[in-house]
């Protein structure tokens, strides 16, 4: 029979056996198994964020509207060799209109190629501008093909903003 003695003993060499021996090679596995399944989810689980941003242009120089539009196709070719869904509008009124006129503007050209090479970008002309400058003109204000008009650029840009967009004034 046992002593009180020999029992304490015995039972402190298990403990410290269970201390200092490592465990065995299927614990490890075990372990390790759930922490790399949770970092190799399949593509479909991943969420895929929307990214949003409106560009804003309302001045008259061609070096602004470049500086906008370069940052339309940057940040459309970024999200695309990512994988992820981006949308992006450029918003112009006052003098920026000038972007989207279609006698005035320095950038047609880059714009017609920009639409039709990269959908998630599109052009807002502000109907507002456009009435306003009818008036200044005495004649119609032609928009490029591209452009599609808003009431009012300002709110355009406000209610992008309101509804979670990034906001951009190169």
């Amino acid at each position: 029979m046992f002593g009180f003695e020999n029992t304490v003993r015995a039972a402190v060499g298990v403990v410290a056996l269970l201390i200092v021996a490592p465990p065995s090679a299927e614990a490890v596995v075990e372990q390790k198994q759930p922490a790399k399944q949770t970092l190799k989810r399949p593509a479909a689980e991943k969420k895929q964020k929307l990214h949003q941003l409106v560009l804003q242009v309302n001045t008259n120089e061609p070096a602004m509207m470049n500086l906008a539009l370069n940052n339309a196709t940057k940040v459309a070719q970024y999200y695309k060799d990512l994988g992820e869904s981006v949308t992006i509008e450029v918003v112009t009124f006052g003098p920026g209109l000038h972007m989207l006129r279609d006698d005035t503007s320095p950038v047609k050209a880059r714009i017609k190629a920009i639409k039709e090479s990269t959908p998630a970008i599109s052009f807002k002309a502000c109907g507002n501008t456009q009435e306003n400058m009818h008036k200044v003109e005495n004649k119609d204000i032609p928009l490029v093909p591209e452009a599609t008009v808003v009431k009012s650029g300002v709110v355009r840009v406000m209610e992008l903003q309101e509804k979670g967009w990034s906001y951009v004034k190169p």
